[in-house]
């Protein structure tokens, strides 16, 4: 026990750079909807102070084992503090979501103007949720549009995938019935440890920069929820995001809902009908918006399913570099699907001139190597053409 305490004494020291004498052992996680008296002002540097008197005294009745281990833990922990790479490696990683909803005074000092309007105004988004959703839905829409600042994407991706479905379904578990009668039919460890980093290696990526050991438990988990999709490769990329955002718990709920109530499963049914509809109606959409490049495509015989099929089956987690993905993925967490309609979009608006002037060979390889970097300095500006791309909601399900 000691030693369970002493590391998360250290992941707390290592994160937030606060004395070990300061810090408590870590709160339970704060649920998205916790008040904003509760986690949502608990901030770096207003941890509760350690529980069972002053250090001094606690020190006293440690063993010589005991205080040489803390010796070592407070050594290396001022190298921590020393090395600027490792600062930065520790607030990037993944943690509770909880701790995004840091106080907004002690948290942006450091911050130049804008980033502390920012920071203070999400801090204010997040509290007041309900309020935002309800009275200041268009201002709400267009900030996610100009994209979530990165200590807030956890909670904001939660608050936005469960609060419809919490009103409609109140007594939903995300954990599976272990009183089923039928009994779990879970897929083999081997096969997702074999088929992801292939998967990764293929489209360009280091498989070392993806949490798979945190990606193989939840697609266990995942494959007794729904026993019919369970594991596809495409849908890992998806995972990999989530994890990379939040705990192992919170991305397996939030994978959930998006594969039930965001229709994703659908695209990962083994028929993979609702792909085929997503293809034929960006179809649709390139005939009656690109009709010259729409000819030249069916002139190369090349088929949209050849472009755009991973575009719909990993959100563009596999086309974009990650900071551009997840402000696209940011924007699904709000529109749904349509944000890939659009993008797509976007992208042949973008490159049409260049494009009618390739072959089929020439078009595959500009989409795989040209199109994804065009806006890796940019991202505002896809996102502000795919705001322009015209989609009829009404139309497209017609």
């Amino acid at each position: 026990r000691f030693g369970a305490a002493m590391w998360d004494l250290g992941l707390q020291r290592g994160i937030w750079g606060v004395p070990v004498a300061q810090v408590s052992p870590a709160p339970a996680m704060a649920s998205p909807a916790a008040s904003p008296d509760s986690s949502s002002h608990e901030g770096p540097s207003s941890g509760p102070s350690a529980p069972g008197g002053s250090p001094t005294s606690d020190s006293e009745n440690l063993s010589p084992d005991e205080l040489e281990l803390l010796a070592k833990l407070e050594e290396q922990n001022r190298l921590l503090e020393a090395d600027s790479k490792s600062m930065r490696s520790m607030n990037g990683s993944r943690r509770n979501s909880g701790s995004s909803l840091v106080s907004s005074s002690s948290a942006s000092s450091n911050l130049s103007h804008l980033e502390e309007d920012t920071w203070i105004l999400w801090g204010r988004i997040v509290n007041e949720w309900d309020e935002w959703r309800k009275k200041k839905e268009k201002l709400l829409k267009e900030l996610i549009w100009k994209g979530i600042p990165h200590h807030f994407r956890a909670i904001v991706w939660q608050l936005l995938c469960f609060e419809v479905f919490w009103d409609l379904n109140p007594s939903f578990q995300p954990h599976p019935d272990p009183g089923s009668c039928c009994p779990p039919k879970t897929i083999p460890i081997s096969m997702v440890r074999a088929s992801l980093p292939r998967s990764v290696r293929s489209r360009g990526r280091d498989p070392k920069s993806m949490d798979f050991f945190g990606i193989f438990p939840l697609f266990q988990a995942y494959s007794l929820v729904d026993r019919e999709v369970g594991y596809c490769q495409g849908s890992a990329f998806i995972v990999g995001l989530l994890l990379m955002q939040m705990p192992e718990e919170e991305a397996f709920c939030v994978f959930v809902r998006l594969m039930q109530e965001y229709r994703l499963r659908e695209l990962f049914k083994p028929s993979m009908a609702e792909l085929g509809l997503c293809i034929y109606q960006f179809e649709f959409l390139l005939q009656e918006q690109l009709p010259e490049l729409n000819v030249h495509f069916r002139s190369q015989s090349f088929l949209t399913s050849m472009y755009a099929s991973s575009w719909f089956l990993t959100l563009f987690l596999t086309t974009f570099p990650l900071p551009v993905a997840t402000r696209v993925f940011d924007i699904f967490m709000y529109e749904g699907l349509e944000i890939v309609f659009r993008v797509g979009m976007a992208l042949l608006q973008f490159n049409q001139a260049e494009l009618v002037q390739l072959d089929m060979e020439g078009m595959s390889q500009y989409f795989q190597k040209v199109i994804p970097h065009q806006f890796d300095s940019c991202p505002d500006k896809l996102i502000l053409r795919a705001c322009q791309v015209k989609y009829n909601p009404k139309k497209m399900k017609r």
